[in-house]
Formats: structure tokens, sequence, C-alpha cells
């Protein structure tokens, strides 16, 4: 195919760049967070429920805390891991092709 004499040509631009596999600490949090509510439902149904309270408010209420900490440990586990896969950087080198788009007929040119 080819190109319109009037198509602008493109530019390659090189570059070295580091690459790495980095986990994605957000999904790091929402599991250790649905672990924290597991745990918390495990904990909470080992022993009697105060009758005048329930069983769902118990949960409920103690979901704060395990929500809370399965959270936390599992962005310290995301951080740990991200802390670690920083050892294993690869420096590639990396080419771009850059191509300035041509002016439409009646815009206006900068």
């Amino acid at each position: 195919m080819t190109e319109p004499s009037g198509a602008p040509e493109p530019t390659t631009e090189r570059a070295t760049v580091q690459v790495r596999r980095a986990p994605k600490i957000p999904a790091f949090m929402v599991v250790g967070g649905l672990i924290g509510f597991l745990a918390t439902l495990v904990a909470t149904s080992l022993f009697p429920a105060d009758p005048l309270v329930g069983f769902a408010a118990l949960l409920g209420y103690f979901s704060i805390y395990g929500v809370t900490a399965g959270v936390l440990l599992g962005a310290i586990i995301g951080v740990v891991l991200d802390r670690r896969s920083q050892k294993s950087v690869r420096t590639v080198a990396a080419e771009r092709q850059v191509v300035d788009a041509a002016p439409l007929e009646g815009e206006l040119e900068d």
C-alpha cells in the first residue's frame, strides 16, 4: 500500500527501559480483606452469640476489625513482594515511532 505524498515521515526514538514484574497491590488488599472476613466469620461462629445482640450484629461488628487487619496484612505482603521484584529488573532497548498528524484541509496550522 502506498502512502499519500503529504504524509509525514515517522521519527524513531530509542531508549533503554527497565522491565520488571510488579504485583498489583490492590488485588492483595482485596484478597486480604476477604480472608479477614472469612476468619472473622469462623471466629464468631465458634462462640455462642448473645441472644440480645444476635449473630449478624456480632459478625458485622467484628468484621470491622477482621477486614481491616486482612487489608493491612495484604498490603504489607504486596509491598514486600514489590520490593523483592525490584531485584529482578532487566534493562532492555526500546524503540518508539512517533508520527505527527498531517493537518486536515481547512485546519489552522500552529
